[in-house]
């Protein structure tokens, strides 16, 4: 069952987290992580001026907010629903980028490769502690931001 969690400005500006570590935190506790896999979705209710244009991966009091929660949960994109864009999203929060409404998201291409890299090797480890098979859904993850990782690069962790 997914769940959502539904961020106002009040949550960001002041960059409570409380939202989001009350459900992990229930998760955790219960011992069965692995089941709530690709399960947590966000829904930002953030107050924009009349004709902002901005998306809110452009706006720096979200990002910052993001930034904070990876630094809690750094291996949150495993809970993350990537179905619905929930994975490229918390990357757009966290990965410098450019944003048209022709092309899309275009992130920084090194700067995507290092957070790819970052997250790989977290969740790697993190993955490993809860006994869960990591490397198809490592591989996945990879693919879902545009790269390929061999089986030989995974035999190096």
């Amino acid at each position: 069952m997914t769940t959502t969690i539904t961020l106002n400005s009040d949550f960001i500006n002041s960059l409570d987290l409380s939202p989001v570590t009350a459900v992990i935190e229930k998760w955790l506790q219960q011992e069965a992580i692995a089941s709530y896999e690709q399960q947590l979705r966000f829904e930002i209710k953030y107050e924009l001026e009349a004709g902002d244009p901005r998306e809110f991966s452009e706006i720096p009091e979200i990002r910052l907010w993001f930034v904070r929660l990876d630094t809690r949960y750094p291996w949150l994109p495993f809970l993350l629903d990537w179905k619905v864009g929930e994975l490229a999203r918390y990357a757009a929060m966290l990965v410098p980028h450019q944003f048209t409404s022709q092309q899309g998201i275009q992130y920084n291409p090194e700067a995507l490769e290092i957070f790819l890299m970052h997250k790989i090797f977290i969740l790697s480890d993190w993955l490993k502690q809860h006994n869960i098979p990591s490397r198809s859904r490592l591989q996945a993850m990879a693919k879902l931001l545009g790269y390929e990782l061999e089986d030989a690069f995974f035999e190096m962790l």
